[in-house]
């Protein structure tokens, strides 16, 4: 579904992703950790168009979207919740989520605000409520359920657990699960291994820009020496 090769991109002077390379299947939760400043960020915003690809490809779905700019990449299908989350604070919930409603597309589940409120019932009861008087966990679900509402068939997550408290944290990789039983494939960015390792089933790890392990989570449970190296603080 998503296919990256080769991914170079650039802030300035300063080389921060160096040939990238990673895949997403229909239905599958691939986790992308490192510590900050890795490049997790940079490379999800890379893929949808938000950073410049000074070289590689980027195919979704069969069709290379690596010049596209990022409003077509959303309207091809491949949704991104972005790790400040930026909703409407003045909307309410209800206006927040009409601001992301696509029609829906052969492939993809179709979201309703019903559908939504089933996955996060934290929304269900505060459809009325500006964006600005919500938690941070509240936000984050909200930015998720707007962007669900453009029916994506695959969804790029920012650090999604990051500040949030845990049961909050809980209900994420529940509804993570629930979009992996829809067959939405999902991309994230992670620090938080145990939450990768509750909710993921492929792993890759980034350090300065380039990717250092590829594999199951099984296998990178097994390796101690590589979470050793990259993954602890």
């Amino acid at each position: 579904m998503l296919e990256v090769r080769g991914l170079h991109a650039y802030y300035g002077r300063a080389h921060i992703l160096a040939d990238v390379a990673l895949d997403v299947g229909p239905g599958e939760v691939v986790v992308l950790l490192g510590r900050n400043g890795a490049g997790k960020s940079t490379t999800l915003k890379t893929i949808m168009g938000l950073v410049h690809a000074e070289r590689g490809t980027v195919r979704f779905s069969g069709r290379d979207i690596t010049r596209l700019p990022s409003f077509q990449i959303a309207k091809a299908g491949l949704g991104y919740v972005p790790e400040d989350r930026r909703i409407f604070t003045d909307l309410t919930v209800a206006e927040n989520l009409e601001v992301g409603r696509q029609a829906p597309r052969p492939g993809a589940p179709a979201w309703t605000v019903e559908k939504l409120c089933r996955l996060f019932p934290n929304l269900a009861e505060m459809q009325r409520r500006p964006g600005g008087r919500m938690s941070g966990g509240e936000q984050q679900m909200l930015t998720i359920a707007r962007t669900l509402m453009g029916n994506p068939a695959c969804i790029l997550l920012d650090e999604p657990s990051e500040g949030l408290a845990p049961v909050i944290v809980d209900q994420m990789a529940a509804a993570i699960r629930e979009l992996k039983g829809a067959g939405v494939g999902v991309l994230l960015s992670e620090q938080n291994l145990h939450f990768a390792i509750e909710v993921a089933d492929r792993a890759y790890i980034i350090e300065k820009g380039a990717i250092r392990f590829s594999g199951t989570i099984a296998a990178l449970e097994a390796n101690a020496e590589v979470r050793n190296q990259y993954l602890a603080v």
